[in-house]
């Protein structure tokens, strides 16, 4: 039996994380490579991505980058071939790419539909599908969606981002229904509200502030390393038997009226 270290041992695995050049993307990678992982960070915008990389590089994890748009097939089949054969083989994927768009749905424009619905939801479909079949050759996976407190709930004016979302919590079950056979994992996590300096504004809305830390039971919101934990757990052997869930982290928000 493997020891509890071992477990969460990501030592000689090799993780692309999509969106990965700030925010929550960037927490994830760090812990992943905290955890022994080499690490493959993706975003649309190279010198962003090149900066991360090169910050995670001065912490001591070994890094590679990728910039690619994850709405484009033919960017993401030249990137993944290009990571396969010029890096490494691909052990983990976390598909955590995502914008935010907000409008009323009456109002909201079809562009700013497609664009949050092809960014948040068709991107990971798009990308696993280069990755996948890879993973189902050697037999071994990991696939983490990052989804969200809306692919259960929504707010006003996020109509768009709650269908991408509730349409990615059901494209992860139906990749681990198909892929489950094949020694694959596919997970969730689903974050609460969380402080980055995406979120920063509306920390800084004391209405908005005041109702996300009373609505919230842990009464704060949360940090981006307080999801490393889950994502390692889903990223390593601990996880093996572990297949289509989706993991909240939001400090009990869905658990509250």
């Amino acid at each position: 039996m493997a020891q509890p270290n071992s477990l969460f041992d990501l030592t000689g695995r090799t993780a692309l994380i999509t969106g990965s050049s700030q925010g929550l993307g960037l927490a994830l990678a760090r812990g992943l490579g905290a955890a022994g992982a080499s690490l493959v960070l993706n975003g649309r915008d190279a010198a962003k991505v090149e900066a991360a990389a090169a910050m995670l590089r001065a912490e001591g994890v070994k890094v590679a980058t990728a910039a690619f748009d994850v709405t484009n097939a033919e960017a993401i089949a030249q990137a993944v071939a290009r990571v396969e054969t010029e890096v490494a083989p691909i052990d983990i994927l976390v598909n955590n790419a995502g914008i935010q768009r907000r409008a009323p749905l009456a109002e909201m424009s079809e562009i700013q539909w497609r664009e949050v619905l092809d960014t948040n939801l068709t991107s990971a479909f798009l990308v696993t599908r280069q990755v996948a079949p890879r993973m189902i050759a050697r037999r071994a996976g990991k696939i983490i969606n990052t989804c969200s407190l809306m692919s259960e709930v929504c707010r006003p004016s996020t109509g768009n981002y709650a269908a991408a979302k509730g349409g990615l919590k059901m494209l992860t079950r139906a990749m681990a229904t198909e892929w489950a056979c094949h020694n694959l994992q596919i997970n969730a996590i689903g974050p609460g509200y969380f402080a980055t300096e995406l979120t920063q504004p509306l920390v800084d809305n004391p209405e908005f502030n005041k109702w996300i830390c009373g609505r919230t039971p842990a009464g704060r919101w949360g940090r981006p390393e307080e999801l490393v934990g889950t994502a390692v757990f889903l990223a390593s052997g601990a996880s093996n038997f572990v297949n289509g869930q989706i993991i909240y982290v939001d400090g009990g928000l869905l658990s509250a009226i």
